[in-house]
């Protein structure tokens, strides 16, 4: 599964009074607002954590034509709703209560209904029902929708066994859409590829509302940066690239011996977006966050030199192992030969469980 194996290797030398192993370095990619529950449970562990987000979300202008799937998904046009995260949850949440008070509204107004707001407000949280069959990839995007003071008799909010897109295929909600079907997504710009491209094929039409986009966040360069800094001049924590971890190359042409996986910092990817980030933070050493230049005008460049002008190491993507969601991102790793373990969720325990196999 991983491109290098699970099991342990000795590194190179080691002194004759060898402290005791250091601390495993985990640095979590996950956005600020989701990071927290993994960073802890990592911690409690007894692993070093460093949050070092590859992606902020950020919300999107509701557009006419977003309003206009929202309308007929709630008129019924559709079979079924994939929603992907929690923030995509929350956002269409908001649209489809909005669209039940205009309803209500609509009723009232024909049937000369006189409710005070209140009254409203709780018939309205309390009569909402779900046009199609609600699937939410994940328990934490779930639980917004379950956790929304809304009668559980509503709706029923159904997940896939494994949270991904395979899981979602395997679903019979899913795989019994045909030819002629509507499918929903409510997600964030980009992503779910597999799930689309199957059910597409099949003649399965698809609409998807984007409710935020992810960008690189403003202080990547600078936590990473600061994070190397620390890293590299620890004491009880070797630099990947001293004599201690990697033998200096030999004046023949054989090449340095591998960085083990198990003495590599762990870096926590969960999307094809958050990794290309980290590719352009790697790949451009020491630039700092008040350049000039934005993030997503970044041009991809090889690492020419080992240090930096500053003398801290230039890591490469290699230098690092790798907790990975799902096959794509497992096969993207893998083609650059990249040490990694492949996850199928994110919870805790799941990564927590990889990296300690």
């Amino acid at each position: 599964m991983s491109s290098t194996s699970s099991h342990p290797t000795s590194t190179a030398r080691h002194k004759s009074a060898a402290p005791s192993a250091p601390t495993r370095v985990v640095i979590n990619t996950r956005p600020v607002e989701r990071a927290a529950p993994l960073t802890q449970h990592l911690q409690a562990a007894g692993l070093s954590v460093v949050e070092i987000p590859m992606l902020t979300l950020q919300p999107r202008p509701t557009t006419d034509a977003d309003m206009a799937l929202m309308r007929q998904w709630f008129a019924g046009d559709y079979q079924a709703l994939v929603i992907v995260s929690p923030t995509a949850a929350a956002a269409g949440l908001a649209v489809w209560q909005a669209l039940a008070r205009e309803r209500h509204a609509q009723h009232s107004e024909t049937n000369g209904d006189n409710q005070n707001d209140e009254s409203q407000k709780t018939t309205e949280l309390q009569t909402l029902s779900a046009p199609s069959h609600l699937i939410a990839v994940g328990e934490a995007t779930a639980a917004v929708l379950n956790e929304a003071k809304i009668k559980a008799a509503s709706y029923h909010v159904l997940q896939p066994r494994v949270a991904n897109n395979e899981g979602m295929l395997a679903m019979p909600e899913i795989d019994s859409l045909q030819a002629g079907d509507k499918l929903l997504v409510w997600r964030g710009l980009g992503g779910r590829r597999l799930l689309v491209n199957t059910l597409q094929a099949r003649g399965v039409h698809i609409d998807s509302i984007a409710w935020y986009e992810r960008i690189m966040p403003h202080e990547a360069y600078r936590q990473y940066n600061q994070w190397l800094q620390q890293f590299s001049t620890a004491a009880s924590v070797p630099s990947p690239l001293s004599s201690e971890a990697v033998p200096a190359a030999p004046s023949t042409a054989q090449h340095p011996k591998p960085i083990p996986k198990q003495s590599k910092p762990v870096v926590i990817i969960s999307s094809a977006t958050a990794f290309e980030h980290w590719r352009q933070v790697i790949s451009q050493g020491k630039r700092q966050a008040t350049d000039e230049t934005s993030a997503e005008d970044t041009v991809k460049q090889p690492l020419a030199d080992s240090t930096g002008a500053d003398g801290l190491p230039k890591l490469k993507l290699s230098d690092f192992a790798y907790v990975v969601l799902g096959e794509r991102l497992a096969n993207m790793v893998a083609d650059e030969q990249l040490s990694y373990w492949r996850v199928e969720d994110l919870a805790p325990a799941t990564i927590l469980a990889a990296i300690s196999a």
